[in-house]
């Protein structure tokens, strides 16, 4: 991993670059007139990032914890929908995008485990 990243903070930079990669995958589904899919895919990538942006400025640990628990809650679905996305043989691979939303997923777990102790 690039050193520069782990400097900074680290779920931000990995949700605002799996972000950017997915408007990107996104805009090709929007070519193949797959609108519902897409849209799906794109918010539910988004949110990941907001909720971790948004957890940056919590009230509580109880309420960082929260936010990070519903941004892990959004990874999952978009994993659902990458696997429909790769699963299809109409839609184009997602491998590039499976991978970060794996890593974005280790993060997030390991975030709110450890700030549960």
């Amino acid at each position: 991993m690039d050193p520069e990243l782990k400097k900074k903070n680290l779920i931000i930079q990995l949700s605002l670059d799996f972000a950017v990669s997915t408007v990107a995958y996104c805009d090709v589904l929007d070519g193949l007139k797959k609108w519902s899919l897409s849209n799906q895919l794109l918010r539910a990538s988004l949110s990941i990032g907001a909720n971790a942006k948004e957890a940056q400025n919590a009230e509580s640990r109880a309420d960082f914890i929260h936010k990070m628990k519903i941004a892990a809650k959004e990874a999952d679905e978009v994993e659902f929908y990458l696997e429909v996305c790769n699963t299809s043989p109409l839609l184009p691979d997602p491998v590039d995008l499976w991978e970060k939303n794996q890593a974005i997923c280790k993060v997030l777990n390991k975030i709110i485990g450890t700030s549960k102790k």
